[in-house]
C-alpha cells in the first residue's frame, strides 16, 4: 500500500479584514458595558472556576471589531497587494448599490440567515443612510454548556451590514488574498475568549470556532442574563481595516490590534 500523502500544512494567518467598532462615540458605551460585564461575570464561581471567570478572558475595548475574513500575507508583496486593493475599493458604491436579498425563514433552519434578519428584504433604491451599528445580546460560539467564546452580534434587520460585509469579503476572496470562504459570514464581536486567560494553554488564533481554548465554561445563565443587553447603540461605522493578528499594548497602554491599513466609510 503506497504511503499516504502528507497533509498540507495550514497557511500561517497573519492579518484579518474587519470593521473596527471603537470610535469616539462608541468608546464610552463599550467601556461602560464591558466594565459592568467584567464585574458581573468575575463573581460567577463554579467548581471548575472557584475564583470566578478570569478577567483576562474578557476582551479589552480596543480589540473589539467585526471580522470579515482572515488572510495569510506572509510576504511584503502580499501585504502591499492587499493594501492596494483596500484603497481601490469604492465604499460609497458598495453602500449605495441596492442588493435585493430575501430570507423568508420558511422551511429552513435558523442558520440560513444572519442574526437579526428581516423576514423579507426588498430592494431599496432610495438615498442610503450612514451605516450604523447596534450590538445587542450575547451568544456562544460553541455549545453554551461547554464553551470558551462568547460574542455579541449587530442588529441588522434590513441585512444592510451583512451585505456590505459580504461584498467586502468577496472582493478579497476573489483576489485570492483571503483564505477560502467555506461558510456564510457571521458578523460578531468577541466579548469573552478564555484563550486569553492567564495560564490557559492556547490552541489557535482565537478567531472563530477553531480558536477553542482549554478552559471552558458553562455560559447558559450568562447568555440568558445578557440576551437583550445593549453593548453599544446607533454607532456609525467609520472605517474598514486590515489588521495584524495578535493584539498588543500600544504606547497609550491600551491593548489593540495593529492597523496595517484602513479606509474611511463615508457618511453618504
Amino acid at each position: 500500500m503506497p504511503p499516504k500523502a502528507a497533509k498540507a500544512a495550514a497557511p500561517k494567518l497573519t492579518h484579518f479584514l474587519c470593521l473596527p467598532l471603537v470610535t469616539a462615540s462608541s468608546r464610552p458605551q463599550l467601556q461602560n458595558s464591558l466594565s459592568s460585564f467584567r464585574e458581573n461575570v468575575s463573581k460567577i464561581k463554579t467548581p471548575e472556576l472557584p475564583d470566578g471567570i478570569p478577567e483576562r478572558a474578557i476582551r479589552p475595548v480596543g480589540t473589539l471589531h467585526l471580522t470579515l475574513g482572515v488572510m495569510s500575507l506572509v510576504t511584503e508583496e502580499k501585504v502591499q497587494g492587499a493594501l492596494k486593493l483596500l484603497q481601490e475599493i469604492d465604499i460609497k458604491e458598495l453602500l449605495s448599490a441596492p442588493s435585493p436579498v430575501k430570507f423568508s425563514g420558511k422551511g429552513k433552519g435558523k442558520d440560513d440567515a444572519p442574526p437579526g434578519k428581516a423576514e423579507e428584504v426588498a430592494e431599496d433604491v432610495s438615498k442610503p443612510e450612514p451605516l450604523k451599528v447596534t450590538l445587542q445580546g450575547l451568544r456562544s460560539m460553541h455549545n453554551a454548556s461547554k464553551t470558551s467564546i462568547l460574542y455579541s452580534s449587530p442588529l441588522d434587520p434590513d441585512l444592510r451590514l451583512y451585505q456590505f460585509g459580504s461584498k467586502l469579503r468577496d472582493i478579497f476572496a476573489e483576489a485570492e488574498f483571503m483564505e477560502e470562504v467555506k461558510r456564510k459570514l457571521l458578523l460578531h464581536a468577541t466579548v469573552l475568549n478564555t484563550i486569553y486567560a492567564k495560564g490557559v494553554k492556547k490552541g489557535g488564533t482565537g478567531h472563530g470556532k477553531k480558536g477553542r481554548a482549554k478552559l471552558v465554561i458553562d455560559a447558559r445563565e450568562i447568555l440568558e442574563e445578557y440576551e437583550e443587553f445593549v453593548w453599544m447603540e446607533d454607532v456609525r461605522m467609520e472605517k474598514v481595516a486590515i489588521c495584524r493578528m495578535g493584539a498588543k499594548l500600544g504606547e497609550d497602554g491600551e491593548e489593540k490590534y495593529e492597523v496595517e491599513g484602513e479606509i474611511e466609510v463615508p457618511e453618504l
